[in-house]
């Protein structure tokens, strides 16, 4: 009996664990019921008296060692699985990538951030709409060529309800839900029915402005005009207005910036004309302010409405529209330093 003691002995102080579960079948081995130092406690039952006190004595120092062990096992996986809590497992991989925000998205902050120092506060709406807010309600004539199924995606079996064409939906729930006087901006995402390609998508972005007061002039919106073209593209930029045709506006305008790229004397770009297109704009029809509930005789105002893409564009000079939809990260970190 006094070698196999010494034999446990010898390896109980050679145990090592790596998993709680190793440790576990340790103590089921050595220290369980019918584990070895059980099995020699009860040989000794057996062992002549003379003997008993000797043997006694070695076993507790056995069954008091392979205890000790255990737990001394068991202590130090404890210590090394609080230092792996501690760690954050959801942080980036060395060395870390920093990310950026979309191209869209800092032109589109910065166009918000030049009309909130106007006065101007964001509205936004639904990206599905009804008809009345999309087409009727902004004097749309019923065979208006915008509401042909070319230039408009429909929702199947709802012929009345369409992926707006337009953020000027938002305008009209505005003018709906507030009397004036409104001041107010709509970003966000429109829809049509176009073929994509690098100069059209069937998804792009837009920036409308809206101002509805009593007294509001031409001259208002011109000033306007000027000073976020100026804000935006550099103090020496120029604008000019050409007249145009909206549904929703009477009189309507086309604004053109000077080519920042050439400063106006003409360019490629420019199509050597020294100007740029940039957005539609006019004095809200009287017709829409009574749509919505608003008096026209007391109250007139003007819109605005741009794509980001078109001011993406001459800000960057990206020259394929797919870039901003296809999130290929050569293209996106390119605007890593761009705030």
């Amino acid at each position: 009996m006094q070698n196999r003691i010494k034999a446990l002995l010898e390896e109980i102080a050679n145990l090592t664990a790596v998993t709680t579960e190793e440790v576990e079948a340790l103590r089921i081995k050595y220290l369980s019921k019918k584990g070895e130092v059980a099995k020699l406690f009860d040989d000794f039952k057996t062992v002549s008296a003379e003997e008993k006190r000797a043997l006694g004595q070695q076993l507790n120092q056995l069954k008091n060692k392979a205890t000790d062990t255990i737990n001394q096992l068991r202590e130090n996986l404890s210590l090394q699985h609080s230092e792996v809590d501690s760690i954050d497992w959801s942080r980036t991989a060395y060395p870390h990538r920093l990310g950026t925000r979309h191209p869209l998205t800092l032109v589109k902050e910065e166009i918000c951030e030049i009309f909130a120092r106007m006065g101007f506060s964001i509205a936004e709406g639904p990206e599905i709409e009804d008809d009345w807010h999309v087409f009727s309600s902004l004097n749309f004539a019923e065979d208006h060529p915008a509401r042909d199924m070319q230039d408009t995606f429909f929702i199947q079996h709802q012929p009345d309800v369409v992926l707006r064409t337009h953020t000027s939906s938002v305008q009209s729930r505005v003018m709906e839900e507030t009397q004036p006087p409104i001041r107010i901006i709509c970003p966000g995402r429109v829809y049509r029915n176009e073929v994509i390609s690098y100069r059209a998508h069937c998804f792009f972005h837009q920036v409308e402005a809206l101002y509805v007061d009593k007294n509001v002039s031409f001259a208002d919106l011109k000033q306007v005009l000027l000073y976020f073209a100026q804000e935006m593209f550099g103090p020496d930029t120029k604008i000019r207005l050409r007249p145009s045709y909206f549904p929703f506006t009477e009189p309507s305008a086309e604004m053109d910036i000077s080519c920042n790229i050439c400063g106006g004397e003409g360019c490629a770009f420019c199509k050597y004309t020294g100007w740029v297109e940039i957005l539609g704009c006019g004095m809200v029809d009287p017709n829409v302010l009574e749509n919505c509930g608003i008096d026209s005789s007391i109250y007139s105002g003007y819109a605005l409405g741009m794509g980001i893409e078109r001011i993406t564009n001459l800000k960057y000079r990206v020259k394929d529209l797919r870039l901003f939809s296809e999130n290929d990260q050569r293209f996106l970190e390119q605007f890593k330093s761009v705030h």
